[in-house]
């Protein structure tokens, strides 16, 4: 069920479920993938952040529940109050707000707990008070609207963040390497092996307690000045393999791999291209020069052969 559904939401993004491999020999192509614990990671805050919601429906919820009731309980007990209008309501919210501050001071000064809970609620039954009949209907559609839409979006939350996790992707051949993730906003760098100049291992505390690294590929025109990009901020001469488990082995492949390609003498293919265009034509002049020198040397030859005869 979770493929297909991912396959049809792949499919609407206009994603493909694998990037290409990048330049080079498919037989030396290696992909890695992120740390099983990354996934994890996502998951406990995608969870924490998801109690922290409900956690405050749940408060909400049992608050206007409270305050509805007093409201029912005086208003069987009182004459109905005239609407509010925008004057009233300010003298109200103020009037609210100082009978919640005195009350709490003299709570205080009796040595008594809490208040502030209290006074908060006594506020808003106040203003209810004023507010029309039909209005705590329509708040209760309101209420009712949002504990659906937050439970509608828990498995729309949960596949983005697994699918963020899963659509990581670190492929390296012998000539070049590339990355990419997202979902909703997919980025896709890479890079040759003839710009790559510095490869670099680095973990925090949090990753080196669930055992994942980082490894930072540097190219050419990336220095920064000793300082690190900013946070959101992209990094065109950055490559990064995010959170995997294998760190040191993706270091040793792409440093051995680049000392073979400096070694053998091969350039970035653009880069040859363009060096053989070049070296054509002047291959050429060079050959038209000593043709013409050598029939120079040959009419030479044949008159001083005549001369001398």
């Amino acid at each position: 069920m979770y493929q297909r559904i991912t396959s049809l939401l792949l499919r609407l993004l206009k994603v493909p479920h694998e990037p290409q491999p990048p330049h080079g020999d498919p037989a030396s192509l290696r992909v890695f993938r992120a740390g099983r614990n990354l996934f994890k990671l996502k998951l406990f805050g995608w969870g924490t952040t998801q109690l922290l919601a409900f956690a405050g429906i749940v408060f909400w919820l049992v608050v206007f529940i409270d305050v509805e009731t007093e409201v029912d309980r005086q208003r069987r007990s009182e004459p109905a109050q005239p609407a509010m209008t925008a004057d009233s309501f300010a003298k109200t919210m103020e009037k609210a707000g100082n009978e919640a501050g005195t009350t709490s001071s003299a709570r205080n000064r009796r040595g008594g707990k809490g208040g502030g809970l209290a006074g908060f609620k006594r506020g808003l039954v106040v203003i209810a008070l004023r507010l029309p009949l039909w209005a705590f209907p329509l708040l209760w559609a309101l209420k009712i609207t949002g504990i659906l839409a937050y439970f509608a979006q828990l498995p729309v939350t949960y596949l983005i963040t697994r699918m963020d996790y899963e659509l990581r992707w670190y492929m390296v051949t012998d000539r070049s390497l590339r990355i990419r993730y997202g979902v909703w906003k997919v980025a896709e760098s890479t890079m040759s092996f003839a710009n790559i100049q510095q490869v670099v291992v680095s973990q925090g505390p949090l990753q080196r307690l669930l055992g994942l690294s980082d490894v930072k590929v540097q190219s050419a025109g990336g220095g920064s000045g000793g300082h690190e990009p900013k946070p959101g901020q992209e990094d065109m001469h950055t490559g990064l393999f995010h959170s995997v488990t294998n760190a040191s082995e993706i270091r040793d492949l792409i440093l051995e791999r680049l000392r073979r390609f400096r070694e053998s003498g091969l350039g970035d293919p653009e880069e040859k291209t363009q060096a053989l265009t070049t070296a054509i034509p002047v291959a050429a002049e060079s050959t038209v020069e000593l043709l013409a020198a050598a029939r120079e040397l040959a009419t030479e030859a044949r008159a001083l052969r005549g001369s001398l005869g």
